[in-house]
């Protein structure tokens, strides 16, 4: 696995001190799909290429990561690329289709359609492209901000194997939960197996902090969550943990996202994870006192708050900082930037961030 030694030194690591859990003189603050469709400059970007083709252009990559820092003083960055790269390293076609989204011309149908997969230990060596992207990107920040890399949960990416795509209610991925239980876990166990060294490696690239999206935590309920989903999540933290350790690689913080999973909170808060993040449904204020002290918590203004003017923006920021309280917290929206949104919103929500918490910290 390359190592990469030499990047330029962090000048501002803020988000990764609230990450750890340290204080913070200002709350830091990112946006979940930053680098996107609502900015003019990532459109004319994107314009000339196929959505996987941009992904597997470390030079693209790393020019749509850069754009929203030119634009706004995020405190971190986070790579451009798609959860679906995984699936498709294990061998499966995936297409974006304009209007519609990602679509699985061959989805997995019958338990024997495992056996289509690619051995997941070659995931890394397919997803070199990924590796080349961080390492290009952390170099060009220069040091500026944090380089944040992710992937999919298995559960997560999952659903899109077994839907062949977007889905209201996720009843083909789920009918396997129930009447495939066994191919189910294989199943996990196979993305797991892929997901491990994959984020190892996004880590020897130049990451510095890694989160996992768990996008379709809320179509299952509590206990199916807690037999397919939360194991294999937890097992994904502790041996990302143990193989940076074997390698020699620094530890880095791990985020957790798992999207309407607010009945798992406190499971997730024990998850292995320094961060948890949190959608807009939840109060901040229960969210702290059900994971209490211990983990920082990440999130979580409605995302079309963002629709609002920009005082009524600074608003909400304000009494969202309130809630959460000044340290063990980073700040983003409860989900990701839809491709609508004004660029200039985004960038009040930012400063408002910025300016609200300084206050909060000198009261």
């Amino acid at each position: 696995m390359p190592r990469f030694q030499g990047f330029p030194e962090l000048k501002n690591d803020t988000f990764l001190r609230a990450a750890w859990g340290e204080d913070t003189d200002y709350t830091p603050v990112w946006c979940m799909r930053q680098a996107g469709r609502y900015l003019p400059e990532f459109r004319e970007t994107r314009a000339a290429q196929d959505f996987f083709s941009t992904c597997r252009s470390p030079e693209a990559c790393c020019e749509l990561t850069l754009q929203p820092l030119r634009r706004f003083p995020l405190d971190a960055a986070i790579i451009f690329s798609d959860i679906l790269v995984v699936p498709q390293a294990l061998g499966m076609e995936v297409t974006m289709v304009p209007g519609k989204g990602p679509s699985f011309p061959e989805p997995l149908r019958e338990e024997r359609d495992l056996e289509r997969l690619r051995d997941p230990a070659t995931v890394t060596s397919e997803l070199d492209y990924v590796f080349q992207a961080i390492t290009l990107t952390r170099q060009q920040l220069a040091g500026r901000v944090p380089l944040i890399g992710f992937a999919g949960a298995p559960w997560t990416l999952m659903t899109y194997m077994i839907e062949g795509g977007s889905s209201s209610t996720m009843a083909q991925a789920k009918r396997w939960l129930y009447q495939k239980p066994q191919a189910s876990h294989q199943l996990l166990c196979i993305l797991t197996d892929a997901l491990v060294p994959y984020l190892v490696g996004q880590v020897a690239a130049g990451a510095q902090a890694l989160q996992l999206f768990e996008s379709h935590a809320g179509h299952l309920g509590p206990q199916l969550f807690s037999k397919f989903a939360l194991p294999y999540i937890c097992d994904v933290a502790k041996r990302v943990k143990a193989r940076l350790q074997e390698a020699g690689l620094a530890p880095v913080p791990m985020i957790i996202f798992a999207k309407d999973g607010h009945f798992a909170l406190e499971e997730l808060a024990h998850a292995g994870y320094e961060v948890v993040g949190l959608d807009w449904t939840v109060a901040p204020k229960k969210a702290r006192e059900r994971v209490g002290k211990t983990v920082t918590l990440q999130g979580n203004l409605d995302p079309c708050a963002l629709y609002a003017s920009k005082e009524e923006i600074g608003r909400l920021v304000q009494q969202m900082l309130d809630d959460f309280g000044p340290q063990h917290y980073i700040a983003n929206l409860g989900h990701g930037l839809y491709p609508d949104m004004d660029p200039e919103h985004v960038g009040a929500f930012v400063d408002a961030v910025h300016r609200h918490s300084r206050l909060l910290r000198q009261n």
